[in-house]
């Protein structure tokens, strides 16, 4: 059986555990535990991922993967869920994925910021960057995106869709909703999906 290192609070492992939800196949992965930080890596990690970062995969037929995007396209084409489509349309869903992760990865700095880095050492003007990478995100995907958001269920759809509750989990004051409508009202019917349902992070 495969084994998923995860935390059940980290957005880019919410990402493979929606995939192996709206496959059906949550039951061929055993889950365990690794959760860590930059500062304090989660030591059962280090023989699987010299990053010591989740999620990863630890496989019976070949080396443990790393990086969220690697780990659902391999269970993607294990179990020929159709998250990532044929032709030029893949091209627009893992460009959509990766808009996603960007968002995730300057939520992720800004949380970093406010709780690992001390007081007197914040560096506000670097977290308003940060925001403004989100903010621009937002907008694109308001103006740009949401034809595709409304079509069939992809990965780019799954990873905007956990990047978007992490902003909401962790810098709800900040209110991406402001200005984006559309975006707002796709991604309220989109977490009322049984996959997101299922995945919603433990609160703290």
């Amino acid at each position: 059986m495969m084994k998923l290192y995860y935390s059940a609070t980290s957005p880019y492992v919410r990402k493979v555990m929606v995939l192996l939800h709206e496959t059906g196949k949550l039951g061929d992965v055993e889950l365990v535990t690794a959760s860590g930080t930059p500062l304090a890596p989660a030591e059962a990690l280090l023989a699987k991922n010299p990053l010591t970062k989740v999620p990863a995969l630890e496989r019976p037929e070949g080396p443990t993967l790393f990086d969220s995007r690697v780990i659902t396209a391999y269970l993607d084409t294990r179990y020929k869920g159709g998250l990532y489509p044929a032709g030029d349309g893949r091209w627009n869903t893992m460009t959509l994925e990766a808009l996603g992760d960007g968002i995730t990865d300057a939520a992720l700095l800004m949380t970093y910021e406010g709780r690992l880095r001390p007081e007197d050492r914040r560096w506000d003007d670097w977290t308003e960057g940060q925001w403004n990478k989100i903010a621009r995100a937002c907008a694109a995907l308001e103006s740009r995106w949401m034809a595709h958001l409304a079509g069939p269920v992809d990965m780019g759809q799954i990873a905007v869709a956990c990047a978007l509750a992490y902003v909401d989990f962790r810098h709800d004051a900040r209110g991406w909703r402001n200005g984006n409508p559309a975006l707002a009202a796709w991604f309220a019917d989109f977490e009322s999906r049984p996959s997101m349902e299922s995945t919603r992070p433990p609160a703290g």
